[in-house]
């Protein structure tokens, strides 16, 4: 059995490893957040607990080391802006594989939002799979705005053993506050 302490992070990479092509910056800013010593932010980062992988490898391979990832998550975080829904091939593979064989949570985390509470409204962002698991409820997740407080709070909380409620759960007003976002930014 796997030992399942990671976040596993998902975005549209636009076929490419330049990070300012793609959502991949928003995977930067995570990584970024939890090495610097001025930052309270903690991320176990499962793509660096597994084996790596290179551009070169094969489909197979990646699909076997994404798998091991997933493996060792203890939850998801999917980064969700207007592209994310256009990967038809990793994004879709790592959603279902997270929510139908590994059964964590997706913490769906929004760049363009500032405060969130009607994640329906923002269905035309997600991929199929998600929005598959989200209407048929087998997908447990929280909507959250990329922001470092909801994401440091989300991460923590939320597990295999400790579910967002629902497919469509998100953070209350007082939440909000307690991360110090106000409350009259409504989106």
């Amino acid at each position: 059995m796997a030992y399942r302490s990671g976040t596993y992070v998902a975005f549209h990479a636009r076929g490419t490893s330049d990070p300012t092509a793609s959502d991949m910056k928003y995977y930067r800013t995570l990584t970024m957040w939890h090495e610097h010593d001025a930052i309270d932010f903690r991320l176990i980062d499962s793509h660096e607990k597994a084996a790596s992988v290179r551009d070169r490898s094969t489909r197979l391979r990646l699909r076997t080391v994404l798998s091991e990832r997933l493996r060792n998550s203890k939850n998801m975080v999917l980064i969700v802006t207007e592209d994310t829904r256009l990967d038809a091939d990793w994004v879709p593979f790592e959603i279902a594989y997270a929510v139908d064989t590994c059964a964590i949570p997706i913490i769906a985390a929004y760049p363009h939002y500032d405060y969130i509470q009607a994640p329906a409204e923002l269905s035309p962002l997600w991929p199929g799979a998600l929005a598959d698991r989200i209407r048929t409820n087998t997908a447990r997740v929280i909507h959250v705005p990329f922001k470092r407080e909801p994401l440091k709070d989300a991460i923590s909380q939320f597990s295999h053993d400790s579910m967002p409620s629902s497919s469509l759960s998100y953070y209350s007003h007082e939440a909000y506050a307690s991360f110090g976002i106000p409350t009259s930014a409504v989106r």
